[in-house]
């Protein structure tokens, strides 16, 4: 099946084509001709599927019979500033004239934002509290809307935007399509789902919660003192060549970046701490190459839109389970194959597997004795208590 067998305008099968995409994904094949048609979707597919250009093409088909006519007809809502402005990118690229976009996130000036709305811009990428910010300066009109977008849903409410989302879902029209996507549909998810969509179709390419098959995941148990020994260790191997290294903490990403600034390995870091600008210029360096390591918090997990991520490292076990299937995806996108490896303490087994639970799917564990590891096993074997490990060798550059 080809882009043009699914219904969608022939300008936008052309500028598929000119892209470079040949032929839709399943997430795609399935969501597309629903849409084009009126209905509401829930939609849910591992993430790297093509989830983005599944609501973006065929919400463009249908507004390319209204162009050159200002006003707000379509609102994308999405939890992170980087999630959003990839969308925006996306949109831009796939755009006919006559058609506007513009993406409203914090962290950015207002001016610019504000003559995008003021102009009449046609659709809207946003995050919701700078969403909300404008409505209550007055200055959004939702009378012409037609559509509503709900990208990530499960992350928004992660990150506490459930009553900006219902005030938001209050403002719009009640006649409209409503479309629901994400790579994880957690039992809340979908109340709140099914309280905002009309008799929905549910569109599922993949098990709920289960991690890309184009990953390879492992799992190195490591006593805690040694998990920058074991980070360093691995990073210092040649074909650990784009590495997006994951902490719980923001100032956890700020010391583990720090120390590899000094040993020389080429890295920045992205988290809610830092300016919008550092932000977008970590991701460049990044996406050119220029970095080879990025440190990230999960604020950046469904941002990151790179086909080339070698490798994803979760230095700490994250919490939320579906936080995890969001890390590993980084990896192994658009076809190609990645690599997972998660940094294991006994204090984290528990939150392992509730991943293992989640995704289906036992993670190898990996035992490298020089680091102190505990296999499964062992640690219930010793009832949750640490064995003896071994001393380390030293690594890095010696002081002068």
């Amino acid at each position: 099946m080809s882009f043009r067998d699914l219904g969608l305008h022939a300008a936008f099968v052309d500028r598929c084509e000119r892209l470079g995409y040949k032929e839709p994904t399943p997430i795609q094949k399935k969501a597309i001709p629903v849409i084009l048609q009126g209905g509401d979707v829930i939609g849910c597919a591992e993430t790297g599927t093509g989830k983005t250009a599944a609501f973006l093409l065929p919400i463009l088909s249908q507004q390319v019979k209204q162009l050159n006519k200002r006003g707000l007809r379509v609102l994308i809502l999405s939890p992170t500033r980087e999630l959003t402005t990839q969308i925006e990118a996306a949109c831009r690229a796939f755009l006919p004239k006559g058609l506007t976009c513009a993406a409203i996130i914090g962290g950015t000036g207002y001016p610019k934002q504000i003559k995008a709305l003021k102009e009449g811009v046609n659709i809207l990428i946003c995050t919701p509290g700078r969403l909300i910010d404008f409505m209550e300066q007055g200055l959004v009109n939702f009378k012409g809307l037609n559509t509503l977008v709900l990208d990530e849903a499960d992350r928004m409410l992660d990150m506490g935007f459930l009553p900006a989302i219902k005030r938001i879902v209050q403002a719009v029209p009640e006649k409209r399509q409503t479309l629901f996507f994400s790579a994880t549909m957690a039992g809340e998810i979908e109340r709140v789902a099914m309280s905002i969509v009309k008799d929905p179709t549910w569109i599922e390419v993949s098990k709920r919660g289960t991690a890309a098959v184009t990953v390879d995941q492992k799992v190195y148990p490591v006593a805690y003192e040694h998990k920058l020994p074991l980070l360093l260790d691995l990073l210092s191997k040649e074909d650990f060549e784009r590495v997006l290294v994951f902490t719980r903490t923001k100032r956890g990403a700020d010391r583990i970046a720090h120390i590899l600034e000094k040993r020389d390995l080429k890295s920045n870091r992205i988290h809610g701490d830092r300016s919008q600008s550092q932000r977008d210029a970590a991701l460049r360096s990044f996406k050119a190459g220029k970095t080879r390591v990025l440190v990230a918090t999960d604020l950046a997990a469904r941002g990151i839109d790179i086909d080339s991520v070698s490798h994803v490292i979760n230095y700490d076990v994250p919490v939320v389970p579906e936080d995890y299937v969001h890390r590993i995806g980084r990896t192994g996108r658009a076809g190609n194959t990645g690599r997972a490896i998660t940094l294991l303490t006994t204090a984290e087994e528990h939150s392992m597997r509730a991943i293992e639970k989640l995704t289906g799917q036992a993670v190898e564990r990996v035992v490298l004795p020089d680091f102190g590891g505990l296999t499964s096993a062992a640690l219930d074997s010793t009832n949750g208590r640490k064995a003896a490990v071994r001393p380390v060798r030293s690594f890095g550059r010696r002081r002068r």
